[in-house]
């Protein structure tokens, strides 16, 4: 079997994480597939890897539907980014579950005692998303006989210049598929063409809609080619004067809109930025968390399906036994956690790296009468050395790292705390598990060449059974609870609280 060949009557026997599904081939070699696998479902694939261990695969055609495949209503639309919406929401539960179980093979001894919980549901399985962005962009393929100008909607999954129209979002509320159907028609009416990231050239890029669940209130955020001149395209006015005629038109027929920008977007990256200039009313929008207020800026960090975020918070304050006197939040971002739990400690270090989201945490600490927490812009690895350095102590630890999970050298100086608990929240279940297993002394490959790092750790580790006879860690697994923040795709949280024996 070699790229490109097409395998029949594949039975795909389960789906892992990332979204790919998993077969297995007549010569025993396991297939990941893309391109929406639905566990039992028999379907020939085209091969696009040949390894000597396994091959990779995209689904070619359907021969048999699974059992579990739903049918949805007729006004939503499948993309790449909600591929699970045929799959029942309660197997989709128990699909994630699974896949946090089997993530935490490696470490079956060690959660011999743990307590599983488990996994916790969003509130809400559709529409529960306060941010949205859409794109334009056109598609041209002569082998394909596509000659389409204009669209606007969502990238295709795995392709960059590609642009599926959309029509509605189930991901998104109500209200926000309506002002995004307003706003295609206003703009298809302009005559300004949609930009081409081949070439550079076009006017149209992004739309960014931000709702706030609880107060209700909307941000638009344009982001244009900075480089495309609007009056030699017959736009009278400046690009303010031809946004603000637009934009007072949806104003008055949405009161919900609170705040309108749009971004001079000069870079060719197909990223959301640039020069920000307020076109229509607040600066900011705000939205409640377990009753306190945040002001959401352009640009800001906010969980973008509130409900669940107040689920997550409450776990991570319901795991916490040693309420009282330091907390240190690393990987802070805006510092929500750290406000959040402001009441039940002393002193709260907020450690970010990105200085505009620890200036958005001063912000919302003021605004909600917080004087306790310690806004730190610092990388969490520089911040921890310096900290263990002075002494400093902690009773709980809670990290928040991105997907790429903690920095090696950060991990013994977080160890050196001597903090009684660790709270792990995680987005990635493989660097999840690859950091707990260095934090119980149990795997030393971090592919690092710090080699301070990793002899401080064994150094630590040696001590221990020196001292008490045991290859007992430092810390054990308290408990384990997964979570599900993004219905209908795959991605997975999981709350760890480790606590030192």
């Amino acid at each position: 079997m070699k790229k490109h060949d097409i395998i029949e009557n594949i039975k795909i026997e389960k789906l892992i994480f990332g979204g790919s599904g998993l077969a297995t081939a007549s010569d025993g070699r396991k297939i990941i597939i893309s391109g929406g696998a639905i566990p039992d479902g028999i379907v020939d694939l085209r091969i696009t890897k040949s390894k000597k261990n396994h091959l990779e695969a995209q689904i070619y055609r359907t021969v048999k539907k699974s059992p579990l495949e739903k049918a949805i209503p007729a006004e939503w639309q499948l993309y790449g980014g909600c591929k699970w919406l045929p799959i029942p929401y309660d197997k989709q539960l128990e699909i994630k579950e699974q896949q946090i179980t089997e993530a935490f093979h490696s470490l079956k001894w060690e959660t011999e005692q743990t307590d599983w919980h488990t996994i916790i549901r969003s509130p809400d399985s559709e529409h529960y998303r306060n941010k949205v962005e859409f794109s334009w962009g056109k598609y041209i393929s002569e082998r394909e006989g596509m000659h389409d100008d204009y669209r606007f909607g969502f990238h295709v999954q795995g392709q960059f210049d590609r642009i599926e129209d959309c029509w509605y979002c189930v991901l998104a509320d109500e209200l926000t598929n309506q002002v995004f159907r307003d706003i295609d028609i206003y703009a298809r009416g302009s005559d300004l063409p949609t930009y081409d990231p081949k070439t550079g050239i076009g006017f149209w890029r992004h739309l960014v809609v931000r709702r706030a669940k609880k107060t209700g209130e909307m941000m638009l955020i344009f982001s244009v080619n900075g480089t495309w001149d609007t009056e030699k395209v017959g736009i009278t006015g400046t690009r303010e004067q031809f946004f603000t005629n637009m934009v007072r038109e949806l104003s008055e027929k949405y009161r919900e809109i609170a705040s309108v920008y749009y971004l001079e977007n000069m870079s060719r990256a197909d990223v959301v930025q640039g020069n920000q200039v307020l076109l229509y009313g607040a600066a900011t929008i705000t939205d409640e968390l377990l009753g306190l207020t945040f002001e959401i800026q352009p640009k800001s960090f906010f969980q973008v399906n509130t409900l669940w975020a107040e689920k997550l918070y409450g776990r991570v304050i319901d795991s916490i036994q040693y309420k009282r006197w330091v907390l240190l939040d690393l990987y802070a971002g805006t510092g929500t956690i750290g406000i959040l739990l402001a009441k039940y400690f002393s002193k709260v270090y907020s450690v970010e790296l990105v200085s505009s989201s620890s200036e958005d945490g001063v912000k919302n600490a003021d605004r909600n009468s917080v004087t306790n927490v310690e806004f730190i812009n610092a990388k969490v690895e520089d911040f921890a050395k310096q900290f263990a350095s002075e002494k400093g102590k902690a009773d709980t630890i809670i990290l928040d790292p991105p997907r790429d999970g903690l920095h090696a050298s950060a991990i013994p100086h977080i160890l050196a705390f001597g903090a009684r608990e660790i709270i792990y929240v995680s987005c990635n279940p493989a660097t999840l598990v690859r950091d707990i297993s260095i934090m119980l002394g149990r795997d030393m490959s971090h592919q690092t060449t710090d080699t301070n790092a990793t002899e401080m750790i064994a150094d630590q580790a040696h001590q221990d059974k020196k001292e008490t006879k045991t290859t007992l860690p430092l810390y054990r697994i308290s408990d384990i609870t997964p979570m599900d923040m993004f219905p209908h795709t795959h991605h997975i949280e999981t709350v760890v609280r480790l606590e030192r024996v």
